[in-house]
């Protein structure tokens, strides 16, 4: 890889998505080629898989399946887009990626840690992030910002599911320290956003904006 490949992660209404738009303009408007993305999606097939996986519909789904399939999504994602960008040198910026599979599959749903490696080393081509920003709020605090929305087969799920997840972000964080920066998911947008904005900086190698 020559490009940078950062990630985003967090509980739901954890505001991720805003924060990673604000760098993608941030980093355009200094000229620096940028890749948005997420997960699952991406792609077509990656975007169709999507469609499945969080179709409020499929209660049916088992675990098993739910994860073999965000796997799928993601072979295809970093094969198809995020390989070849970061190649081009392009700055990666991803909502979510491999680390919300040990979190949702992984912990919420129990599925087998060692399978979930297996997979992940061998749906991301070994590839890892530089970076993955985690935006971490209670997630009694998240879930009240999107309740006003259609909410989809993952967001319904209760709130000891949201709290598992939220636990395993934070212990990912911990073992992958190298790699993690933990910021409080209650401050404001924009402090939140400089925080983000001057770490990246940092790691491109940037001038930072006094």
């Amino acid at each position: 890889m020559t490009g940078l490949f950062i990630t985003f992660e967090g509980i739901e209404g954890s505001g991720k998505s805003t924060q990673m738009v604000l760098l993608s303009k941030k980093l355009t408007e200094r000229g620096l080629p940028v890749l948005l993305t997420r997960e699952p999606g991406g792609p077509p097939i990656a975007e169709t898989i999507r469609s499945l996986l969080l179709d409020p519909e499929r209660r049916e789904m088992l675990p098993e399946t739910e994860l073999l399939l965000y796997c799928a999504s993601r072979a295809q994602h970093t094969g198809e887009w995020i390989l070849p960008a970061l190649k081009e040198g392009k700055t990666v910026l991803c909502d979510r990626y491999f680390d919300s599979t040990f979190a949702y599959q992984g912990a919420a749903r129990a599925q087998k840690l060692d399978f979930i490696r297996l997979l992940t080393d061998f749906a991301t081509f070994s590839t890892v992030p530089h970076l993955t920003f985690l935006i971490d709020l209670p997630v009694v605090e998240g879930l009240s910002r999107i309740k006003y929305r259609q909410l989809d087969r993952l967001e319904q799920e209760d709130i000891s599911f949201h709290e598992r997840v939220r636990n395993e972000f934070l212990d990912l964080a911990r073992i992958h320290s190298d790699r993690f920066v933990v910021l409080d998911g209650s401050l404001p947008i924009e402090e939140i956003h400089a925080k983000i904005y001057s770490r990246v900086l940092s790691q491109l190698g940037e001038p930072i904006e006094q």
